[in-house]
């Protein structure tokens, strides 16, 4: 594809990005650590400068403490306060002047907005990472549509625009929102397979079986999908066990709040796990893990799912079915349809063990030859060097 770089032929050496300064901006610090540690590490270990802009939270001091600078945003994924916003971009545009680095690479909506008019101003060479499409793609209320307006306007001046899924780039070329020479497609931010591997679960009450939903606490998600389909199954079914796991009252406009969560718990809906840094012991103890989501770059919760050997049920949706293999490695149902959610779930429930075992330990080869962490840190290393041996360093 015009203007994306080529699938590197070798890893760059430890010694090639030495001096090279790259930025990462995101909505949060966590999201960097979680997601990105790799390409961090990497960059670290070849001698690269390495700076962290991001509200500040609780994966803040880990990343400095790895070798990282930060240094803290003021920015609310949720707020469409103009005033906010004006700040973030000052706020990007002045760390951009003082920071001076080689490249910056950004996430998510506000961050790829502010941050690429920051880098024109700055004569930064600027990625925007979309990581999925979202609030702003689901919807058509004004909110939306200026989401989308800003966009038009911010990529132009991106270096590159990644997406994770072909679909979210087809959406972009389609409403013009991006040059199709700047687009590339980035096979997810990769998973762990030793970090995510099959692990025991819990001795367990004989013929209960747990569904888990491991994501943010959003409508979106395809929430109210899952428990209305938790209603309907545990009628006939009570030793079936609807579990969610993930935070609650985020800052996004669809945001679910804990108190809706533990009125479904107290109704005997669903089993509010909370939020956890680790999600293992959560996934290691379903017997399938579900994400009904109306739409996602490439989910991790389902890399995650699949890495650990556990069968899925999602969504026929962007993202979704990139990584689920219908019948195969689980099972893909419509969106917003609370009767195919069922069905897939209850279908689920009836298979042997024996199968699902067999639906896992394809999933987890499955990912492994597509998804695995090292070939999305050579993608990353592969582009630095490239610019860093443009600049001549």
């Amino acid at each position: 594809m015009p203007g994306a770089p080529d699938a590197p032929a070798r890893q760059p050496d430890k010694q090639q990005l030495n001096g090279t300064h790259v930025a990462f901006v995101a909505n949060s610090s966590w999201s960097i650590q979680q997601y990105r540690s790799g390409v961090v590490r990497a960059l670290l270990a070849r001698g690269a400068r390495v700076s962290i802009i991001a509200p500040p939270d609780r994966a803040s001091e880990s990343l400095q403490a790895l070798g990282c600078e930060f240094h803290p945003l003021t920015l609310s994924a949720r707020s469409a306060n103009p005033l906010a916003d004006w700040k973030c971009f000052s706020q990007l545009a002045k760390l951009y002047r003082q920071l001076e680095p080689d490249c910056v690479f950004q996430y998510t909506i506000k961050p790829n907005i502010y941050g690429s008019f920051a880098a024109r101003l700055s004569r930064i060479p600027c990625f925007a990472v979309t990581t999925g499409l979202g609030f702003v793609f689901i919807n058509d209320n004004l909110v939306a549509r200026i989401g989308r307006a800003l966009y038009r306007v911010a990529l132009r001046s991106a270096k590159q625009v990644w997406f994770l899924n072909r679909d979210d780039l087809q959406e972009f070329l389609a409403r013009n929102l991006v040059r199709e020479q700047q687009t590339f497609v980035l096979p997810s931010e990769g998973i762990d397979l030793d970090h995510y591997a099959p692990g025991e679960s819990q001795d367990r009450e004989d013929g209960v079986f747990r569904f888990l939903l491991v994501a943010r606490m959003l409508w979106d998600k395809g929430i109210g999908e899952y428990v209305e389909a938790a209603r309907r199954i545990r009628e006939e079914h009570p030793h079936v066990r609807f579990q969610l796991l993930g935070p609650a009252d985020v800052e996004n406009p669809s945001a679910i709040s804990r108190t809706q969560l533990l009125a479904w718990q107290d109704r005997g809906l669903i089993e509010y796990l909370g939020s956890a840094a680790d999600v293992r012991s959560a996934m290691a103890n379903a017997d399938c893990v579900v994400l009904p989501s109306y739409r996602e770059g490439v989910p991790r919760t389902l890399l995650e799912a699949a890495s650990m050997a556990k069968p899925i049920v999602a969504t026929d949706v962007p993202g979704c079915r990139d990584v689920v293999r219908d019948g195969l490695t689980g099972r893909l149902c419509r969106a917003r349809n609370a009767d195919e959610l069922t069905a897939a779930l209850l279908a689920m429930c009836r298979c042997s063990r024996d199968t699902l075992q067999k639906m896992g330990q394809a999933g987890r080869l499955d990912v492994g030859s597509r998804f695995g962490e090292a070939q999305i840190v050579d993608i990353y290393l592969e582009t630095i060097s490239r610019l860093h041996n443009a600049i001549g360093r």
